[in-house]
C-alpha cells in the first residue's frame, strides 16, 4: 500500500503545481492525446536552475511526446540575483518557482535533490566533499527508481573535471553511477518500501560545440558516436516552432538574466552515446524500446481503443471523445503494473476533464489563515459536454468532510456552492518542506522519503470532486486557493497559505555597535487573525542587555502590525551575538519572521524563518561621508551602510545631475550595476568628472558580459571570470602601507576570517599601471587573483574597483567586510 501511494503522489504533485486552471483547447487536447498513447521517459540531468536545455526538452516532450524530467540537482541558492535581493535560501525559493514555470511552458516535469548550491565551486572533488556524495547519489538513484527513465540525458561532461562548474561535472559523475545501481537492490535498499528498481535502457550526454571550444572544431569532429537530432520542428497545436516554446520556457528564469528569443527553422542537438543498450538506429532514442501499450503484458486493449480515441477525435466535438476515455480508464485501473497504472490514471484523467470541458475549483475567501481557524470555500463546477455526470460527492481535506452529494452537472449549468471548513489545530505552517530542518552548508536535511525530489511548496489543503461520468466514478482533487480580481490585472491566483497567529521581525537584520553606545532595535509584530494580544520580549546572549524585558501589545484586525522598541546596550568588547524576537500570546511563545517574495512572474512564495537579527559590536572607525548609491541587479549593501552611520542616498542614473553629485563624498555602484542599468553609460562622464574633482568612486563586481560601456573605469581594466571561491583562503597584503589597510582601521588577516560562500568573483586580471593592487588571494593550486581591489588617483579623487562579496558578507554581518569598507568609503587621493 506504501508503495502504491508513492507512485500516486510523485504523480500527482505534478498537477498541483499550478494555481490557476489548466484550459487546453481542442488542439491541446489531442497532443494529450498523442502523449496518451506514447510510453516512454526520459531524465535530464544536471546541477542548477537554467543548466537544462529547454530546447530538447520542448522536443522530447511536444515530437517525440516521451514523458520528459529535469532533475536538478540544486535549487540554485547559490547564485546572484538580477531582479531583487533575494539570497542564499530565498533565492533557491525563487529559482525553483522559475523552474516549476519553465516545465509548464516546454511540458516536462521538474525534480531536485537535497543537494544545496554553495556557490561556485571549480572542480567535483570540492563539490562533493562538501556535498554528502552518498546522500546526493542517493537521490540520484531514487530519481530514477521513481521516474523510471527509459533514457537518461547529462547535461555535462562527466570525464572532464576543472573545465567547468564542480557542481556540473559532479552532476554528470553521480548519473553515470546512478545508471548502474538504479537495479541494483543491494543499493539504497530502504527506497525498495516505495519504488522497485529500474535499469534504464542508455544514457547520453548532450554534447555541443561548446564543448569542443568553437564551432569550427566541433564540425570536424568525430561524431560517429552521436545522435542527431533535428529539433527545429513546428508545432500546429501551438502554433509556435519548438525553439520558439523552448525560449518562452528559458526566459521564466528571470533572476538570472536568461530572457531569450526563440529562432525558427531547421536546428540540431547532438547527444553522445554514454553507456548502456546501443541504439542501432542511433538517432532515435528509443530505438529498441516499445514505447506503445504493448510494452505492458495487459497493455493491448488499451492501446486499441486509445488508438480510436486518437483516430477519431474530432476538434469541433472533443466531449465525444469522453465514453471512449472512460472505458480505457476502466481498463487503465486494472494493469498489473502499478507505475504505469498510476501515470497513465492521471493523464487520462486530465484528458477526460478537458474534453468534457470540466471546470473545477475550491476558493477560500481568504488568502492567509492560521491553525484551528475556520475560512469559507466556494466550489465551482461546471459540465460543457453533452455526457451523463454527477457530483457523486465532494470530500475536503486535511479534515474529512463531506459536502455537496448527488448534485447532477447538467450542460453548461454553472454549479456553486460554499462551505465552511475547519482546520486542525495541529495544522503545519506552510513553508517549503525542505527549509523545515536546518541542513549543512551543502545539503538540506529532508527525512521523509518520499518528500525527496518534490519540487514545490505542499499544501495539504484540498478538496476532491467524486464525479460519476457515464456511471463510472473518477476521482479529480484540487487544491484549495485563494483568488481576487485586481482592477488593472483582471483574475488573480494565490495559494492558500497556513501562517501562525503571530509573525515578527527584527527590523534591523544586522546592528552594528562601532561603539559603546546603547541603540535602538524594532521589532515589527505582525497579526495572523483578528483579536490578538500578548507581549514582546528580545532574547540576547550573555553580556548584551535589551531593554524593557517585555513589551504588551494588543491588535484588533488580521494583518495589522505594530512597531515595538527595545533598547540593547553591548558589551564592552567586541563580540558578535543573535538576538531573537520571542512574542507570546496565551502562554505560547511563537518566534518566526514571515518572508514573502512576490514577483509578477512566479506565484507567491511564503518562508517562516526564525525571527532573529545579527547584533555586532565591532571595533571600527567611520567617517561622515555622504553616500549616493547606485543600485544594480540588486542587494542590500544600504541598509548595511545606513547602519555604519553613513547617510545614504540611492538614486538612479537619470536623476544624476552635476548639483546631486556636489552634496555627496563618495558614489558606490552596487553590484552588476554596468551590466543592467544601461543609462549609466550616459552619466559615466559625469561620475568619473565627480572623481576628477576630489571626490571617491567604488564600483563593485560586474560580469565580463554585456556591459553598458567598456570605460567603467578612468583607465582601462579588463574584467575576467577570475574568483576565489573559498571563503577562508589565504589573503596576502601587496601593499601593507596603502591607506586601504591602514585608515581608519588596520586590516589584519582576521578581517578575512569568517567570510562566507566566496571571497570574491569576476576579478580583473588585467590593469592599467596607474592602478594599485591592494590584496592578493587564490584557490588552492592556483595562480594569484590579485584583482580583489584595485584602487587608481583620477585628478583630486580616488577610484576603486572591487570584485570582494560585500553584497554576501554585509548581510551576513561578517565584522571584517565592514571594517574593510569603512576604509574604502574613506580613501582619498
Amino acid at each position: 500500500m506504501r508503495r502504491f501511494f508513492f507512485f500516486f503522489s510523485f504523480t500527482l504533485c505534478i498537477s498541483s503545481w499550478s494555481q490557476r486552471p489548466n484550459k487546453p483547447n481542442a488542439s491541446e487536447i489531442y497532443h494529450q492525446i498523442e502523449k496518451l498513447n506514447f510510453l516512454g521517459n526520459v531524465l535530464y540531468i544536471a546541477a542548477h536552475p537554467d543548466d537544462e536545455n529547454t530546447r530538447l526538452i520542448a522536443y522530447l516532450s511536444n515530437e517525440l511526446h516521451a514523458r520528459t524530467g529535469y532533475l536538478s540537482l540544486t535549487r540554485g541558492d547559490g547564485g546572484q540575483n538580477l531582479i531583487g535581493p533575494e539570497l542564499r535560501e530565498l533565492l533557491g525559493i525563487i529559482r525553483t518557482q522559475e523552474l516549476i514555470e519553465a516545465r509548464k511552458i516546454d511540458g516536462g516535469e521538474q525534480f531536485f535533490t537535497r543537494a544545496n548550491d554553495f556557490g561556485f565551486s571549480k572542480n567535483p572533488t570540492e563539490t562533493l566533499q562538501i556535498w554528502d556524495k552518498n546522500l546526493v547519489l542517493s537521490d540520484v538513484v531514487w530519481a530514477i527508481r521513481a521516474f523510471r527513465p527509459d533514457v537518461i540525458i547529462n547535461r555535462f561532461d562527466h570525464r572532464s573535471p576543472g573545465t567547468t562548474h564542480g557542481h556540473h561535472t559532479a552532476s554528470a559523475l553521480l548519473s553515470m553511477e546512478a545508471f548502474d545501481l538504479a537495479n541494483q537492490p543491494n543499493q539504497f535498499s530502504n527506497q525498495l518500501d516505495y519504488v522497485q528498481t529500474w535499469q534504464p535502457h542508455r544514457i547520453y550526454f548532450n554534447t555541443s560545440w561548446w564543448f569542443y571550444g568553437s564551432k569550427e572544431k566541433f564540425e570536424k569532429a568525430d561524431k560517429s558516436n552521436q545522435a542527431q537530432l533535428q529539433i527545429g520542428v513546428f508545432y500546429p497545436f501551438a502554433g509556435k516552432s519548438n525553439q520558439e516554446i523552448a525560449a518562452l520556457s528559458r526566459s521564466c528564469h528571470q533572476s538570472q538574466g536568461f530572457g531569450n528569443t526563440g529562432s525558427r527553422g531547421e536546428e540540431f542537438e547532438y547527444l553522445e552515446f554514454l553507456k548502456g543498450s546501443p541504439p542501432i538506429e542511433k538517432n532515435n532514442l528509443f530505438d529498441g524500446i516499445d514505447t506503445t501499450w504493448n510494452r505492458l503484458t495487459d497493455g493491448k486493449a488499451v492501446g486499441e481503443l486509445l488508438s480510436k480515441v486518437q483516430k477519431e477525435y474530432n476538434p469541433n466535438n472533443p466531449g465525444a471523445s469522453v465514453p471512449d476515455l472512460v472505458k480505457a480508464y476502466l481498463l487503465i485501473q486494472q494493469l498489473q503494473d502499478p507505475f504505469w497504472r498510476n501515470q497513465k490514471s492521471e493523464e487520462i484523467k486530465a484528458i477526460i476533464s478537458a474534453c468534457a470541458g470540466l471546470y473545477l475549483e475550491a476558493v477560500a475567501d481568504v488568502q492567509e489563515v492560521t491553525p484551528g481557524n475556520t475560512l469559507k470555500v466556494k466550489l465551482e463546477a461546471i459540465n460543457r459536454s453533452s455526457n451523463a455526470i454527477t457530483i457523486n460527492r465532494v470530500e475536503s481535506a486535511p479534515k474529512t468532510k463531506a459536502i455537496w452529494e448527488n448534485q447532477n452537472l447538467a450542460f453548461n449549468k454553472s454549479c456553486t456552492t460554499s462551505f465552511q471548513l475547519t482546520l486542525p489545530s495541529t495544522l503545519a505552517y506552510t513553508s517549503p518542506y525542505y527549509l523545515k530542518e536546518a541542513g549543512t552548508i551543502g545539503m538540506y536535511s529532508i527525512n521523509n522519503q518520499e518528500l525527496i525530489g518534490k519540487p514545490d511548496v505542499l499544501r495539504p489543503t484540498q478538496v476532491t470532486f467524486y464525479l460519476r461520468i457515464l456511471g463510472v466514478e473518477i476521482q479529480f482533487t484540487r487544491t484549495i486557493i485563494y483568488k481576487y480580481n485586481d482592477d488593472v490585472k483582471g483574475e488573480v491566483y494565490q495559494p492558500l497559505d497556513i501562517v501562525p497567529i503571530v509573525t515578527s521581525t527584527i527590523k534591523e537584520k544586522v546592528a552594528i555597535f562601532p561603539k559603546n553606545r546603547s541603540r535602538e532595535i524594532h521589532v515589527i509584530v505582525k497579526s495572523g487573525k483578528d483579536n490578538v494580544s500578548g507581549a514582546v520580549s528580545l532574547s540576547v546572549p550573555e553580556g548584551w542587555k535589551a531593554s524593557p524585558e517585555r513589551v504588551p501589545f494588543s491588535m484588533q484586525h488580521k494583518g495589522e502590525t505594530t512597531t515595538i522598541e527595545f533598547v540593547l546596550a553591548p558589551p564592552k568588547e567586541a563580540s558578535e551575538a543573535v538576538i531573537q524576537s520571542l512574542v507570546t500570546v496565551d502562554e505560547k511563545v511563537y518566534s518566526h519572521d514571515k518572508i514573502d517574495i512576490i514577483y509578477p512572474h512566479i506565484y507567491k512564495q511564503m518562508v517562516l524563518k526564525p525571527a532573529s537579527a545579527k547584533a555586532i559590536k565591532l571595533d571600527i572607525k567611520t567617517n561622515a561621508a555622504k553616500i549616493i548609491y547606485i543600485m544594480g541587479a540588486g542587494d542590500e549593501v544600504p541598509e548595511s551602510l545606513t547602519q555604519m552611520g553613513y547617510e545614504v542616498l540611492i538614486t538612479k542614473p537619470d536623476a544624476i545631475t552635476p548639483e546631486l553629485l556636489a552634496t555627496a563624498d563618495v558614489v558606490m555602484t552596487g553590484i552588476r550595476a554596468y551590466n543592467v542599468v544601461s543609462q549609466l553609460a550616459f552619466k559615466q562622464k559625469l561620475l568619473l568628472d565627480f572623481v576628477k574633482n576630489g571626490k571617491t568612486m567604488i564600483v563593485q563586481y560586474n560580469t565580463l558580459d554585456d556591459l553598458v560601456t567598456q570605460d567603467i573605469a578612468p583607465y582601462p581594466i579588463k574584467i575576467s571570470r577570475d574568483r576565489v571561491t573559498e571563503e577562508n583562503a589565504e589573503v596576502r597584503f601587496l601593499e601593507p602601507n596603502h591607506p586601504i589597510l591602514n585608515t581608519p582601521n588596520k586590516i589584519t588577516e582576521a578581517d578575512f576570517k569568517g567570510w562566507k560562500q566566496e571571497q570574491g568573483l569576476y576579478y580583473p586580471n588585467e590593469w592599467d599601471a596607474q592602478f594599485t593592487a591592494v590584496i592578493s588571494s587564490n584557490d588552492q593550486g592556483e595562480s594569484p587573483k590579485d584583482g580583489a581591489i584595485l584602487v587608481a588617483p583620477y585628478g583630486k579623487g580616488t577610484y576603486i574597483y572591487t570584485g570582494l562579496s560585500f553584497f554576501r558578507e554585509l548581510p551576513e554581518g561578517v565584522p571584517g567586510a565592514y571594517r574593510l569598507l569603512a576604509n574604502l568609503i574613506s580613501a582619498k587621493n
